[in-house]
């Protein structure tokens, strides 16, 4: 095991997948099994022949999401427009790997961040606007609210105030601009009833067919019910221009401009957090200075 970020993560490779699904399933012995080719921090992910993939959390801290998933993913899906992860089987501790873990159906499609500049594709993001709509509209009875589970996604961006203030002096000249977002980003609550979220509305978790259509939404391991404002960070985080147009206005239905406020302190902490840690970063530097303007 290796720290990172503070916790102690497992090694996870082919080798040590393999001997999980020989040993819990020898079902699927036979089934050639890879890495994705575009693979995630909180969880890894292998293909398990053509109809199947494994994912397994990479830390403790995000162990708690496999049992989330396995139960409310099948529910989602029935009132969703278009496909989510399947679970397929439950997978437990074993071969030297501490965690459950699990197996879905293959879904296919590229991710967006493989794509390229997609900054500008109103349709994609309308699209992206009308599968979070339909996500708000889900039943919420028993939906789980934010926790550690999905780090606090759904709650006020003021759980990260403490954060989100210490990073804010490194932004230079921005720094007070940015301490003024923040406060109109934690000047409000979410009066509304609960919706769902996703909680990671990003290109890596984004699907589209070989049209550039998006055609599935994966990793749900952040979302839960309470406030939709983290799921609006897109109109920031991805696109521009009339894009970013067509994505607040598809998305923006029942939602005030204190919603948005919010959702910009959300862009905004996470933006600051990774130019602190990584300040060669483009991507983030290029997110600050569309929350900043």
């Amino acid at each position: 095991m290796s720290a990172a970020d503070g916790e102690l993560r497992p090694r996870i490779d082919a080798a040590v997948v393999r001997r999980l699904v020989d040993t819990q399933f020898p079902q699927w012995r036979g089934l050639p099994l890879r890495a994705v080719d575009h693979d995630g921090w909180d969880n890894r992910t292998f293909r398990l022949g053509d109809e199947l993939s494994v994912r397994l959390p990479s830390a403790a801290g995000y162990v708690e999401q496999v049992a989330k998933e396995q139960y409310w993913l099948p529910r989602l899906a029935a009132v969703l427009p278009l496909p989510i992860p399947q679970p397929v089987a439950a997978g437990a501790p074993g071969e030297g790997f501490p965690f459950p873990w699990s197996v879905y159906r293959w879904l296919p499609g590229t991710p967006v961040v493989l794509r390229g500049d997609v900054s500008r594709d109103a349709a994609l993001a309308e699209a992206i606007g009308s599968f979070l709509v339909a996500l708000r509209s889900a039943p919420v009875d028993g939906a789980p609210w934010p926790g550690t589970h999905n780090f606090f996604r759904g709650a006020p961006p003021d759980v990260y105030e403490e954060e989100a203030l210490a990073a804010f002096p490194l932004l230079g000249a921005d720094a007070d601009r940015a301490r003024s977002l923040w406060a109109e980003a934690t000047a409000s609550r979410w009066e509304g009833p609960p919706v769902w979220f996703h909680g990671d509305v990003a290109p890596g978790n984004l699907l589209v067919d070989g049209s550039g259509a998006l055609s599935a939404v994966i990793d749900f391991g952040t979302s839960g019910v309470g406030d939709p404002a983290c799921d609006l960070v897109p109109a920031w985080t991805m696109f521009e221009g009339a894009a970013r147009d067509a994505f607040v206005e598809t998305v923006g239905v029942g939602l005030d401009d204190a919603t948005w406020a919010r959702a910009r302190g959300w862009a905004l902490w996470k933006a600051a957090i990774t130019v602190r840690d990584r300040p060669a970063d483009a991507e983030s530097r290029a997110t600050l200075a569309r929350i900043l303007a």
